[in-house]
């Protein structure tokens, strides 16, 4: 008997899975409002299915940093917390903020004000990568695709024929951007513990809203660090757009995980205190 494929598009659900948290505003119990994406290689992708494996990262989403640092400690018994003692001693570059939307970025650049030594920070987004990755699903994919095309959804089905049609030149124009991104980015990182920037340019769409239409945007900051492999905390830090939570992305260097979670608690601590006064 043929194998029964359930490949669904996380957005096609009613609320887009855990994007259900943003919406309502509050967090249903139980429903992670933030996420940690481990520097890659970090956790284990023993018994996930993959989507692009050096692209893979996989975390925990929780309802607060330390819930999330929690969860990370059961996921690698070995991984170590670490503290700053205040955010004050940390060298913060905010970058990207521009190019949210005027409430996501408001909210974002507050957050970074929380760093007495923020400043703006030029981070090059990452170009002509795509191949790879794509070339990476395709070959996830390809045999089970050959059998059962037509068990995938549609909008799954189109974005695996792209990633088939990428051609071994693609490829390796790819392999080699992406090195060159690496090694600039890291470079561009000198003077600078941290990063934030938005994690997405807007605040939560509609769940009615076509996921391919606003794909290349939704994933535009978060992208990067998958490309990268860097650590990266995604957690809320106010209202924005139709009253919506905007959500803010801090990012270490790769292996920065520690200092990442710490600085995010007392982030996260600040922002609350914030919140609660205005």
């Amino acid at each position: 008997m043929a194998p029964r494929l359930r490949l669904r598009p996380v957005s096609r659900t009613p609320h887009w899975g855990p994007i259900r948290a943003v919406r309502s505003g509050s967090p249903p119990r139980g429903v992670a409002s933030l996420a940690f994406k481990p520097s890659h290689g970090l956790v284990p992708l023993n018994g996930c299915f993959p989507l692009a494996p050096s692209f893979d990262h996989a975390g925990p989403m929780a309802r607060s940093v330390p819930e999330c640092t929690s969860m990370l400690t059961s996921l690698v018994p070995h991984f170590r917390t670490g503290s700053p003692e205040s955010l004050d001693e940390l060298r913060l570059g905010i970058a990207w903020s521009e190019l949210a939307d005027p409430l996501v970025r408001a909210r974002v650049e507050e957050a970074g004000q929380h760093f007495p030594r923020a400043r703006q920070f030029d981070l090059p987004l990452p170009e002509r990568v795509g191949s790879v990755f794509m070339r990476e699903v395709a070959e996830v994919h390809r045999d089970l695709f050959r059998e059962h095309a037509a068990r995938y959804c549609e909008n799954v089905r189109l974005k695996i024929e792209r990633c088939l049609a990428v051609s071994d030149e693609e490829l390796e124009e790819g392999l080699r951007a992406r090195e060159a991104y690496r090694e600039r980015c890291l470079e561009r990182l000198e003077g600078v513990d941290l990063l934030l920037t938005p994690t997405t340019p807007f605040v939560a769409p509609p769940a009615d809203t076509d996921e391919l239409t606003i794909r290349d945007a939704a994933i535009r900051f978060t992208y990067p660090f998958n490309v990268l492999g860097w650590p990266a905390l995604a957690m809320p830090c106010g209202p924005a757009e139709n009253g919506f939570p905007a959500s803010v992305q801090l990012v270490g260097r790769p292996g920065d995980d520690a200092l990442v979670l710490a600085a995010g608690e007392q982030l996260e601590r600040a922002v609350s205190r914030r919140s609660s006064q205005s």
